[in-house]
């Protein structure tokens, strides 16, 4: 029997949750059928982390703010270095491995228990095996992801993308003006920066969106906000691109300065 959304019928041991012992708490790995397309889903809190889809398309992004993150490759021509900050199940460094294996990939994920259920659950070895096949390159870094930032040389990424929380709730340290000068000076000068923000309904006036934005100006020549709306899977997200080069992006939303919150700084943290 085969399922027709995916080409994939999961099998029993397919179906079979697991829990996962993280820095952040308990986390469940579990497969369901989500408006009739088997997935398997990493949670923790209940919160969505990140997802896989099975059989043919398990490179695929399954959510629409990873597709989103996709953009860049239009943005910046001939990416040859990506760092990507949050790996979870490592679902956008798929896409990369699965359409741009000619790049290097850097992914900085700071638990090893979420690396090794990407390796075990989510097809993390075989997107590594991938990209080092098609000549590029899928590296895996277990850190903190701000320490990275500030230890990158200088101009060495086409790409960055910022995706790091801790359970629903975002890291901060990487979202201070410190942290965006930091990834400013990684960046080639055609480089862009992606952040994802997502609403929180304690946050009714977006304030850490705002706070971002804020920072971003203060960093960067360009700044443009796009909305996310994913209705097969996890809401709406915001993504904030940033850089020195003009940024395409007809269906930014505008906004002037008085829509910027409060700049962060590491020393308010």
């Amino acid at each position: 029997m085969k399922d027709n959304s995916n080409g994939h019928f999961p099998s029993s041991a397919e179906l079979l949750p697991h829990v996962v012992r993280t820095q952040s708490g308990l986390a469940l790995v579990h497969t369901s059928r989500v408006h009739g397309v088997w997935q398997r889903i990493l949670s923790t809190g209940g919160v969505w982390q990140s997802a896989t889809l099975l059989g043919p398309h398990r490179m695929d992004p399954p959510f629409a703010y990873h597709r989103a993150f996709c953009r860049v490759f239009d943005l910046v021509p001939n990416v040859q270095r990506l760092l990507a900050i949050g790996g979870g199940g490592f679902a956008f460094p798929k896409y990369v491995a699965e359409k741009h294996p000619d790049v290097v990939t850097d992914v900085v994920e700071i638990d090893p228990a979420i690396i090794e259920a990407a390796r075990r659950w989510f097809y993390l070895d075989e997107a590594c095996e991938l990209q080092r096949r098609a000549g590029g390159q899928l590296n895996v870094i277990c850190a903190d992801g701000r320490q990275v930032l500030d230890n990158a040389t200088y101009s060495s990424y086409d790409a960055i993308v910022l995706d790091a929380f801790i359970r629903d709730a975002p890291v901060r340290t990487l979202a201070t003006v410190e942290a965006f000068r930091a990834a400013h000076q990684a960046l080639s000068p055609r480089g862009v920066l992606l952040a994802n923000v997502v609403p929180d309904e304690n946050d009714p006036g977006n304030g850490f969106l705002r706070s971002v934005a804020a920072g971003l100006v203060a960093t960067f020549v360009n700044v443009a906000i796009t909305l996310v709306i994913d209705h097969q899977n996890v809401g709406e997200n915001y993504i904030v691109f940033a850089s020195d080069t003009a940024l395409d992006l007809p269906d930014a939303i505008p906004f002037d300065e008085d829509f910027l919150g409060d700049v962060l700084h590491d020393e308010s943290l």
